[in-house]
């Protein structure tokens, strides 16, 4: 599972090779890194005959995360594999904290509105009953 990409001076893809090969490469200076993931190396002198054994990728989807494998046909080992974390419930959580902070919000505000409404009630109430008489009474005439 832990092996490294190889491409060839021309970016042609050739067969993964183990990690510690792949470092002996690079300490010879035979080998440069392309890619740091996945990790890649460019070789500095192209082989004669690269012999390629197919490669398939499998998918395994999932509802929080799907995995992939490349996995060599020849003989069945897996050559790399690596998860992606879907983003579906970040996405829903941060919808639904926009929402709860909407939500108070509107409500915060339809308070303060009633608040007010209220306070004016009271300065109504706490009027002298001279200036309410004269409302009244200029209503009437």
């Amino acid at each position: 599972m832990s092996n490294v990409f190889v491409v060839d001076t021309n970016r042609k893809p050739l067969n993964p090779i183990h990690s510690g090969y792949a470092r002996l490469l690079l300490t010879q200076k035979k080998a440069a890194v392309l890619r740091r993931y996945p990790f890649t190396i460019v070789l500095k002198t192209a082989p004669q005959q690269p012999e390629v054994h197919p490669l398939r990728l499998k998918i395994d989807p999932g509802s929080q995360t799907t995995g992939l494998a490349l996995v060599n046909d020849a003989t069945g080992e897996v050559v790399f594999a690596a998860e992606i974390a879907h983003r579906g419930q970040a996405i829903k959580k941060a919808l639904d904290e926009r929402r709860a902070v909407r939500r108070s919000r509107s409500t915060s505000a339809e308070r303060s509105a009633e608040a007010g409404d209220s306070a004016q009630r009271d300065t109504a109430s706490r009027a002298s009953p001279i200036a309410s008489a004269r409302s009244v009474g200029s209503l009437h005439q």
